[in-house]
């Protein structure tokens, strides 16, 4: 049967309109542009208010103020990996958009958005500031006890991939639905006559 117009047909023959994968959409965007100019903006403030100052507390001695360059990756790893890194990152921004475009859930929107950001933002570390294109050093500035020196955006990485775990966990895929339930869960009760619902759920 021919889906209403002005809809389109999900696998499992269930409808979504347009519209809101489009507000999902914006959603995702929207996260990602904030947390991104979150981030440059405070690398910019970070640079022009702690180079060559001491370290400033914020929270005593759990949360500190102390501006370093990382040529590496998230935390001060593979530091001697910098163009590499940068062309992840770019092939890891690639995946992210496509992936976007499937996009049928408010968690998916958030962690995809918050990933772009992450990913994003420290990729424009590399791409535009010192020693050159591809090799420039991420700003970090943000220091915890027994713990790497970090940033806004490495925050937004570890937050998005951690909710991208929790769909999965959940059972939510990309576009909304949810996975099936073990083969015996959907068998129908012969006592009650219960039947299983068809198609896939959608979930947030």
């Amino acid at each position: 049967m021919q889906a209403a117009r002005g809809t389109s047909v999900e696998p499992g023959g269930t409808t979504t309109a347009p519209t809101r994968r489009t507000r999902l959409r914006w959603l995702f965007a929207a996260i990602a542009a904030t947390l991104y100019a979150v981030d440059v903006t405070t690398k910019i403030v970070a640079v022009e208010r702690l180079t060559d100052q001491p370290d400033v507390r914020v929270v005593g001695e759990i949360l500190q103020l102390h501006l370093t360059r990382n040529p590496g990756a998230a935390f001060s790893t593979g530091t001697q990996f910098t163009v590499v890194l940068s062309c992840v990152a770019i092939a890891a921004v690639a995946v992210v958009l496509w992936l976007s475009r499937r996009i049928g859930s408010v968690g998916w929107a958030i962690a995809l958005g918050a990933l772009l950001a992450g990913i994003s933002g420290n990729l424009t570390d590399r791409i535009l500031r010192e020693p050159g294109p591809f090799r420039g050093h991420v700003i970090d500035f943000l220091m915890l006890p027994n713990w790497p020196v970090f940033n806004v955006a490495d925050i937004c990485i570890n937050v998005g991939a951690g909710l991208v775990l929790l769909q999965a966990f959940r059972g939510i895929r990309i576009d909304g639905s949810r996975e099936r339930r073990h083969k015996s869960e959907e068998q129908p009760d012969e006592h009650s006559g219960a039947e299983p619902e068809p198609g896939p759920e959608r979930a947030e």
